[in-house]
């Protein structure tokens, strides 16, 4: 009987894997365990994204889903260059209904059958990422995403002493189904067993130390009119940090009503109100931001 780990063990556990963490807004409350339980735990599932038009926008809707299916869409959105983007822990409409068979294997650890019918609730017992990528055997599959995909898989089977065969991919769960699409989940495994057999004795490289945030340029930067690189700046952080949903065309040196709505809505889940919530980056807003 696997108990979920918690948001702060999977933090832990990830970075203890040599992984570059990115915490999404509140996604450690982002979940759906309204509609159901989560746990026990039992493996995890590799997906990928599908069409996008940037990696921003779909770790945004990985956080809060679409209109057809509510987020979060999974528990880490892992980018190109293989940072593991937190949105959401409990929970999550990224399984769906799978295979009772293929269930059954992966919980005793066994060879994969066949998945033939839709007859079992994955979210219930599956951590899952998303790999961003098409899926159209054209979007390349970088190294570093990869790398880290397996890594993040190993650390959650390590936390649990669960082997590489707890470790599969959509297409193996869920009929007619095709992610990942792009490289072979055997390969995978092999992967994810290599890194669990390293242990410690060969630890992960140390990730990149995290830049300083930048001097705060003060309220008079930021409102109509106002032209600056701060202003860039802010706004590439809000799309970093899954803000940027009322951006069109993406952020600029320019001050627009888009900025103004991305902050406004980063300070409302400080859970801020008034004054403090009204789209300008105070002193407060802008240590937060980058912190």
């Amino acid at each position: 009987m696997a108990t979920p780990l918690s948001a702060n063990q999977a933090v832990a556990v990830l970075e203890a894997a040599g992984l570059e963490v990115i915490q999404v807004r509140s996604w450690r409350d982002n979940n759906r365990n309204h509609k159901g339980p989560w746990g026990p735990m039992h493996g995890v599932v590799i997906h990928h994204t599908g069409t996008y038009s940037s990696q921003a926008q779909m770790v945004a809707m990985c956080y809060s889903g679409h209109s057809e299916l509510p987020g979060p869409l999974c528990h880490t959105v892992i980018d190109k260059a293989g940072h593991c983007h937190m949105v959401g822990w409990g929970r999550a409409n990224h399984a769906g209904r799978g295979d009772a068979a293929v269930l059954a294997a992966v919980k005793n650890e066994e060879p994969l059958p066949a998945d033939r019918q839709a007859n079992a609730d994955g979210n219930v017992h599956f951590y899952g990422t998303e790999l961003i990528n098409r899926g159209d055997g054209k979007d390349p599959w970088p190294n570093e995403q990869i790398e880290a995909a397996a890594r993040w898989a190993a650390a959650l089977c390590r936390a649990h002493g669960w082997t590489e065969r707890s470790v599969i991919g959509h297409l193996e769960w869920q009929p007619g189904k095709i992610d990942p699409h792009g490289f072979s989940m055997d390969s995978f495994r092999v992967r994810v067993a290599q890194l669990l057999k390293d242990g410690d004795s060969k630890p992960p490289p140390k990730p990149k130390p995290k830049p300083k945030a930048p001097a705060y340029p003060g309220r008079a930067a930021f409102g109509p009119g106002k032209v600056n690189e701060s202003i860039l700046r802010l706004g590439q952080q809000l799309v970093k940090k899954g803000y940027g949903t009322h951006y069109k065309v993406g952020p600029s040196r320019t001050w627009g009503e888009a900025d103004r709505l991305n902050v406004q809505a980063f300070q409302l889940a400080q859970k801020w109100s008034g004054s403090d919530a009204d789209g300008y980056p105070g002193p407060e807003t802008w240590l937060r931001l980058f912190a």
